[in-house]
């Protein structure tokens, strides 16, 4: 007996809420970092809470992180952070790009190793977004501002990283093939 494609589709609707689950995250993580509240009373930026979403479900999950789906997280960060377009959305290419072609090395870390490999990958993004925006502007761009960012989002992906384990663990699963 054969099922019909709304059979299919209602017996998938678990997984496919599931598949969703990293895009809302990284369009949540872009909302919240640029919340106009500022709970380190403006002394601190805030983190690229996107990016890290964006490390974590590659290293993990890269069926379900599309490119496209990086660039349209970095381009809503540009919208609400008030950048320029295009800035953090070709960060966050080359942050995927080089999570992606790294995998099979940065997924075999653990503990400390896990935020080795992403502050390599922010220290990248952030190096690359100072140089595009150097040249889009046609002068260099203070650094203080980015490399206190790419601290504070180190500093933050422990965190952040714990929360996104559970929510994989508990909601999404740990491979593509997984009922």
């Amino acid at each position: 007996m054969s099922m019909t494609g709304t059979e299919r589709l209602s017996m998938n609707a678990p997984r496919i809420l599931a598949s969703l689950i990293p895009a809302f995250l990284a369009v949540f993580a872009v909302v919240l970092t640029n919340i106009p509240v500022s709970f380190a009373g403006g002394v601190l930026p805030p983190p690229l809470l996107a990016l890290a979403v964006i490390y974590f479900w590659t290293l993990l999950r890269p069926d379900l992180v599309p490119p496209a789906l990086v660039l349209a997280v970095g381009l809503f960060e540009d919208f609400l952070s008030g950048g320029q377009p295009g800035l953090w959305a070709v960060g966050f290419l080359l942050a995927y790009a080089l999570t992606d072609r790294q995998r099979d090395s940065f997924a075999g870390l653990s503990g400390w190793g896990v935020v080795i490999g992403f502050s390599i990958v922010m220290c990248a993004t952030s190096a690359l977004v100072y140089c595009v925006a150097s040249l889009v502007y046609w002068r260099f761009a203070p650094l203080q501002p980015l490399v206190m960012q790419t601290l504070v989002t180190i500093i933050f992906y422990p965190l952040v990283a714990i929360v996104l384990d559970y929510i994989h663990r508990h909601f999404v699963g740990a491979s593509r093939g997984e009922d």
